[in-house]
């Protein structure tokens, strides 16, 4: 396993990523909202993405889309403002699916899928990957040799902390190589603690704590780790209007949908406090190492 550490030169940039998706087509509501019956849900992600859009234009920000294939299909102007803002264009997957739950087949089959739609569409090379739910790890580690032949340059599949929902608590932090081939995988950011991770991502935890509980996790990590941290969110996390999803366990609902009125005007503070960019730029060294 090869493992490289960021050095920091000058100011530290932090990747800013979003996770391209519908509100109904998360993991927490996957038992009460089949696949099949998704186009029969009213779609709110191309107007969310495009408020994302908006606000990043306001701040001059560069950022990582890692979208879904199923969404690229049904709203390709929606892909192509992505890259014609000077956004990176990513793949999330086809269909949103565990990549653990499929056959080295079916996983291949899927980021092969998702990531030739994406080009296509998008008209520029796509690099990256994130597994839906961070769904990758000791269960599949097969699934990097697969993400290698499907042409993808790196992942950001795996989140380093003890969650019901996913977690590698003992993968690295830092980016390593996970196999024996040319692909980084990029963990999703967090913090040290009395040998301890803390989640240092953004996600559900940033809208569950005060703004500030991550801006001084971010700020720590950037000035005494002299590393670069990983931010992500959802186009649905910034819609409090979104419709309520019927059957929905209360756990899962909560999740959803805590503090969502507050999103939009904590996120454009975070884009006024830290520095930001895209996956491919923040980690363009580690990228361009030879093998």
């Amino acid at each position: 396993m090869n493992i490289i550490a960021q050095s920091p030169v000058g100011s530290i940039r932090n990747a800013m990523t979003i996770d391209v998706e519908d509100y109904f087509q998360v993991q927490a509501f996957a038992d009460v909202v089949p696949r099949h019956q998704w186009d029969s849900f009213p779609s709110r992600v191309e107007a969310n993405t495009h408020r994302i859009l908006d606000m990043f234009a306001a701040h001059n920000v560069a950022a990582s889309f890692f979208t879904l294939g199923w969404v690229a299909e049904r709203f390709p102007s929606l892909i192509k403002r992505i890259v014609a803002d000077g956004h990176e264009l990513a793949s999330h997957g086809y269909n949103h699916e565990l990549a653990y739950k499929l056959s080295d087949d079916e996983f291949f089959q899927d980021v092969a899928r998702s990531r030739a739609l994406l080009e296509d569409v998008g008209g520029v090379a796509v690099k990256g990957y994130r597994a839906p739910t961070f769904s990758i790890g000791e269960r599949n580690p097969q699934a990097w040799a697969n993400l290698e032949r499907a042409g993808y340059q790196y992942s950001s599949s795996i989140f380093p902390v003890r969650h019901d929902l996913y977690g590698s608590p003992d993968a690295p932090r830092i980016p390593y190589r996970p196999h024996d081939g040319a692909l980084w995988e990029i963990p999703l950011t967090t913090l040290r603690i009395q040998g301890r991770n803390f989640p240092c991502a953004g996600g559900g935890y940033f809208r569950l704590f005060p703004y500030q509980f991550y801006a001084f996790g971010l700020a720590r990590l950037n000035r005494r780790d002299a590393q670069s941290g990983i931010f992500y969110t959802h186009p649905w996390e910034l819609d409090p209007g979104q419709p309520h999803i019927e059957g929905a366990r209360l756990m899962a609902r909560f999740r959803h949908r805590v503090n969502l009125p507050k999103m939009q005007k904590r996120i454009v503070q975070l884009l006024t406090d830290f520095s930001w960019g895209r996956m491919d730029h923040v980690f363009d060294r580690l990228l361009s190492a030879g093998p």
